[in-house]
């Protein structure tokens, strides 16, 4: 055979190979775009998301279910989600182990280590040591032997699940599309993840002053530095199982951009857009700015892009977001624990009126906001709400003509420490109310401008741990922060960053290499109360956003140096 009719059957070969691959290439692709019930993927996703987190149905109405074998209840009340978690692996509550319910899994045999007898089972009982069963063996799950789990609660190996797994009504339809949506759930890790390197960004807007920005960004770099330098360490660890734990930080290292922000906040959103675009990034952590978090918040919740600890006064108040975790509401909280603290300390009738005096700022209105929302929450009248421009201050003769034409249970007085020297004018009015209420978080440092003679029926709200129990809490905070030159301001920037990264240690080793954005989240909402600096504590729950969910209501003693005294509990959310 001539060179050239070689060449011509190699060619058409080539053209053959290259026809059937492009050919299998579309199949392929025509089967990742086809989803279940003759619904795209996209779709079949969308509607089999809607059925596992809010437990409703695609026609719109709630999963039927059956709890205890026989007792109905609507899927709403016990979506996949409230047991198996966000990201569908599993979580532990009580003695209770609930397993990973997502496809990776699921499909997949288990084999565990052997079972517990019943004679161990009541020797551990006995003991009152913590006993979590070992899951039992089963081969791996299809769409068939899936669907009966769901149905019937009888697993591929015959058995019953727990009584405390409810039993859903399903048709066919809707089992198909919740069946797909399971086998995708955490299948590929999230948008950040290398076969080495997680990485992470931090927001930084330009209207924050260099000193604030450095107590923010110097211990959070020095952190990332310190995780990379321990690499070697946990590899060596991780190769030879010295600690499994530590598996997962041994082949991750971090990264960290800075995302700057310039311009008005409207230019936020393009600017935060092009960044991820360029480089995405697994989260955001940290980050500081003097204005709204809302363009920051929102961009987190489209892209579905956990964000940590920002350091902001104004977080967005919102009960059904879920990728930003604050740790507090900020202003806003102060004023809803006035109201708590209100309805306690004057029992207020219906008839009962309450006046606040806002500054027309940005904090001003938070304050408001926090008090008027709670307080009609808890059933009573609006407030009598008295705006006062930018820059004008409260004199003593407004104040008295005030409280003499309202004659008000309480006064609220969110403004700032140019307006304290009026309350020292109506101490003795005799329409003057008792409590009056100013915000700490306005006040900030010139607390001890309160005039002695109105302290005695002046309170503050005070949203963190009192001064003189932090010291336990801090000094291992401003140690760590010494040693790596980190600057300690008023503001708790550097100690709330602290905090950030304590949380982020213990997070990553427990995600166990699971890095699905949903799945961090889902491991920081398992955490009992962490004490860290700044807050008398640190809560969460699933679906809970804010951290610290409490605010002290404070006096100051007199003299030049008072202490804060304190005159409410902590958690009053």
């Amino acid at each position: 055979m001539t060179i050239y009719n070689w060449k011509n059957r190699l060619t058409g070969m080539c053209a053959s190979a290259l026809m059937m691959f492009f050919c299998a290439a579309t199949v392929l692709a025509g089967e990742r775009e086809q989803g279940a019930a003759g619904l795209s993927r996209d779709e079949t996703l969308r509607l089999g998301e809607r059925i596992y987190r809010d437990g409703i149905l695609p026609s719109g109405a709630p999963l039927k279910a059956f709890v205890q074998g026989d007792i109905p209840v609507e899927g709403t009340m016990f979506s996949c989600e409230s047991c198996h978690m966000r990201a569908g692996l599993g979580s532990n509550e009580g003695r209770v182990v609930t397993l990973p319910t997502n496809g990776r899994k699921l499909y997949q045999p288990m084999f565990t280590g052997r079972q517990f007898t019943a004679a161990e089972q009541k020797a551990f009982a006995r003991n009152s040591t913590p006993l979590y069963q070992a899951p039992p063996r089963r081969p791996a799950y299809t769409d068939a032997t899936l669907a009966d789990v769901l149905r019937g609660g009888v697993d591929p190996a015959g058995r019953q699940m727990n009584y405390v797994m409810p039993r859903y009504y399903l048709e066919d339809r809707d089992m198909a599309i919740l069946v797909y949506y399971l086998k995708a759930l955490s299948t590929e890790p999230s948008p950040g993840v290398t076969a080495t390197t997680l990485r992470f960004a931090t927001v930084i807007t330009e209207e924050v002053s260099p000193e604030d920005r450095a107590a923010m960004l110097v211990p959070l770099e020095a952190y990332v530095r310190d995780r990379n330098n321990q690499a070697h360490a946990f590899e060596t660890r991780a190769k030879y199982r010295v600690n499994v734990e530590e598996m997962d930080l041994a082949y991750r290292r971090l990264s960290l951009a800075r995302w700057e922000l310039k311009g008005p906040p409207e230019t936020w959103r393009g600017q935060l857009e092009e960044y991820y675009r360029k480089e995405p990034v697994f989260a955001l952590i940290g980050g500081i700015t003097y204005g709204d978090w809302r363009p920051i918040h929102d961009f987190s919740e489209e892209h579905r892009i956990p964000c940590i600890f920002p350091i902001t006064d104004f977080p967005v108040i919102s009960e059904t977001d879920w990728y930003t975790l604050y740790f507090s509401k900020g202003l806003y909280q102060e004023g809803e624990g006035a109201a708590r603290f209100l309805t306690r300390k004057i029992e207020p009738a219906p008839d009962t009126t309450i006046v606040q005096v806002v500054q027309d700022s940005r904090e001003g209105r938070a304050l408001a906001a926090g008090f008027q929302e709670t307080w009609q929450g808890l059933g009573q009248q609006p407030p009598v709400t008295r705006m006062l421009p930018a820059g004008e201050t409260a004199s003593p003769a407004y104040l008295r003509q005030l409280i003499g034409k309202e004659k008000p249970a309480a006064l609220l007085l969110w403004l700032g420490p140019e307006s304290l020297p009026a309350l020292e004018a109506i101490a003795a009015d005799p329409n003057r109310p008792d409590p009056v209420m100013v915000s700490s978080g306005l006040l900030k440092q010139d607390l001890a401008k309160l005039p002695d003679l109105a302290r005695d029926f002046t309170y503050l709200t005070y949203p963190y741990r009192l001064p003189q129990d932090e010291g336990p809490y801090a000094n291992l905070a401003k140690t760590w922060l010494a040693s790596r030159k980190a600057p300690v301001n008023d503001r708790r920037i550097s100690t709330r960053t602290y905090s950030l990264f304590m949380l982020l240690t213990t997070t990553f080793m427990h995600m166990r290499g699971n890095h699905y954005r949903d799945n961090f989240l889902d491991v920081i909402s398992m955490y009992q109360d962490l004490y860290y600096p700044d807050y008398e504590r640190l809560s969460f729950g699933p679906g809970q956003r804010y951290a610290s969910k409490g605010c002290y209501i404070v006096q100051l003693t007199r003299g030049a140096s008072p202490s804060l005294v304190r005159k409410s509990d902590w958690v009053i959310h």
